[in-house]
């Protein structure tokens, strides 16, 4: 076993952690045993630690650098800065397209000699023959894989180039792997796992609970009224404080940042359609607190960690408690009271579209399989996307797709065909999956309905999804606050009615497995009055009756 005592004086000496949070030391141990470590911990919890100590402990021993792959640049240059202060220039380095080649080269260099500890990486680049081949020669001491949620296709922010990890990983002889996220609920925990081929894993779920955040939901009958409502609450709270309001189009953002900055307020629209200066500029100037208010699309917030906003407001409904929770989570990471709001019209549902990759496309993976089979050996992906007319981000979703039935197989030379069965098959075999991808997004966009629709507490709602108990209501959310006072929602145990109930919980707790008989395999997430809450591996989150489960015998364990 590794010395916990040299990690605890490593982490103080050289990373200014005097203290460690629970979970901290045991994921740092764990990676210098070998083991594999998946930590779902808020941003500011100190998940990069586990890694950061672990590798430079590793480094001191054997010299062998660690891959760290990042999503985002600014992510990765931000890492760099703080290990650079900890550690000494060249102690951590990048490729990335920001860099130039002699930069990029000088990078491999300090990698290649031992004077680097950490080679940070964006997901494309690993789909680089030459990239790969030039890693397994370092013989890394641990692969880390940032914002791992984005492996999952059950994620919100899944991202095609994150699928290939697992592949990359055995091609560099399956080194340690640490993978860490803010968000992951069960099922993409269990995805995470599963896709980087982690084994003998220890998975690290700590600080979901934020009880400093106040949640409160603004239900609305009219767009103009919940459009009004909505800036009149920003105005406010940002002549207060710092804070981000949400919205689900590039339009919305660029007009309620134009109404924000009529009131006086600091305000700029950030989303994907802005030049990278602009939002990098952006970026800077929220973090300089030169800003009051983002209005955002979620393609702000990856990895943000300031600690002082105060305010975190969704125009529109998420697609799924999985990304509401991540973007909540950017406030009040000084643990000081903050607010999350979000307002809510129930015929904003339609408006929330399904990820593109889910899409059941038969047409264009019978393109794929047709040039697979015709070519007869391996095709890189490009020869694909040049054979089919299609666009190379639309084959790597189908090639997922294909390899997911295992129809496909990937390796260095390209994609080969790996089933003899009828092309229609492998077709059909590849619907059925996306069908139920879709179902499940479906249903995660059910819960998040449930969440807004809610009467009972917001806190112990949002805990259940994550799989986590909380025994007591919050007292610090507008369901809290409305039921005051009130009688209990539903009768007690030794009533008639509420029986069924009291049976349905002993029998199947919180986390247990069970199985229904045209669902299949399920986890229990929630008891709620008279409702329990599976989530369905192929159905996705599915609500029953707590008495017609008992009564019925709807459920059996597992």
């Amino acid at each position: 076993m590794s010395d916990d005592r040299a990690l605890a004086a490593l982490a103080a000496s050289s990373f200014s952690l005097p203290s460690l949070r629970n979970g901290q030391l045991a994921g740092m141990s764990a990676l210098v045993d070998g083991r594999d470590v998946l930590a779902v911990m808020p941003t500011g919890y100190g998940k990069s630690a586990i890694y950061q100590v672990a590798a430079q402990h590793l480094h001191n021993t054997t010299g062998r650098p660690a891959v760290v792959v990042s999503p985002l640049i600014a992510l990765q240059e931000d890492q760099l800065d703080g290990l650079s202060g900890d550690l000494g220039e060249n102690a951590a380095v990048a490729v990335n397209s920001s860099h130039s080649d002699s930069e990029v080269e000088a990078a491999w260099q300090a990698a290649e000699t031992g004077k680097a500890t950490f080679l940070f990486l964006a997901p494309e680049q690993l789909a680089k023959q030459e990239t790969v081949e030039r890693i397994a020669a370092l013989d890394i001491s641990l692969f880390v894989v940032d914002e791992a949620h984005c492996v999952s296709s059950w994620g919100h922010d899944f991202r095609p180039d994150y699928l290939s990890l697992g592949n990359v990983r055995e091609r560099l002889g399956n080194p340690p792997v640490a993978a860490l996220t803010a968000t992951a609920s069960p099922p993409v925990r269990d995805e995470i796992v599963e896709r980087l081929g982690m084994k003998d894993q220890l998975v690290l779920v700590r600080g979901f609970d934020r009880p400093n955040i106040s949640l409160d939901v603004v239900r609305h009958q009219e767009d103009k009224g919940k459009r009004n409502a909505l800036l009149e609450q920003v105005a406010a709270m940002g002549r207060d404080g710092q804070g981000l309001l949400y919205a689900a189009t590039r339009k919305d953002t660029e007009k309620y940042a134009a109404k924000l900055c009529e009131e006086g307020l600091r305000a700029e629209a950030y989303h994907a359609g802005r030049s990278a200066g602009d939002r990098e500029h952006i970026h800077e100037q929220f973090l300089d607190n030169q800003l009051d208010v983002v209005v955002a699309t979620t393609a702000f917030g990856m990895g943000i960690d300031k600690p002082n906003v105060r305010f975190v407001v969704h125009a529109d409904i998420p697609e799924s408690l999985d990304a509401y929770y991540q973007e909540i989570g950017r406030a009040g990471r000084d643990g000081e009271p903050a607010s999350a709001v979000l307002h809510y019209r129930s015929e904003d549902l339609g408006l929330r579209k399904f990820f593109a990759t889910h899409s059941p496309d038969p047409d264009s993976l019978l393109a794929v399989l047709n040039v697979l089979k015709s070519a007869g050996t391996p095709a890189p992906k490009a020869s694909l996307a040049e054979l089919t007319g299609l666009p190379a981000r639309r084959i790597t979703s189908l090639v997922n797709q294909l390899e997911e039935t295992s129809a496909v197989t990937s390796g260095r030379r390209g994609v080969r065909l790996a089933s003899k069965a009828k092309l229609s098959t492998l077709v059909q075999d590849a619907v059925e999956l996306a069908e139920a991808r879709q179902r499940v997004d479906q249903s995660r966009l059910t819960m998040m309905r449930a969440y807004a629709e809610t009467d009972s507490c917001r806190r112990q709602f949002l805990l259940g999804y994550f799989g986590e108990d909380l025994p007591e209501p919050c007292g610090n959310c507008d369901a809290c606050t409305d039921n005051e006072g009130k009688q209990p929602a539903y009768p007690a145990a030794d009533d008639g009615g509420a029986a069924g109930a009291g049976e349905a919980e002993e029998q199947f707790p919180l986390q247990s497995a069970v199985v229904h008989k045209e669902w299949g395999p399920g986890l229990v997430m929630r008891h709620e009055d008279d409702v329990i809450t599976v989530l369905f591996e192929h159905e996705g989150y599915k609500t029953l009756s707590r008495t017609a489960v008992v009564e019925n015998e709807l459920l059996k364990p597992a």
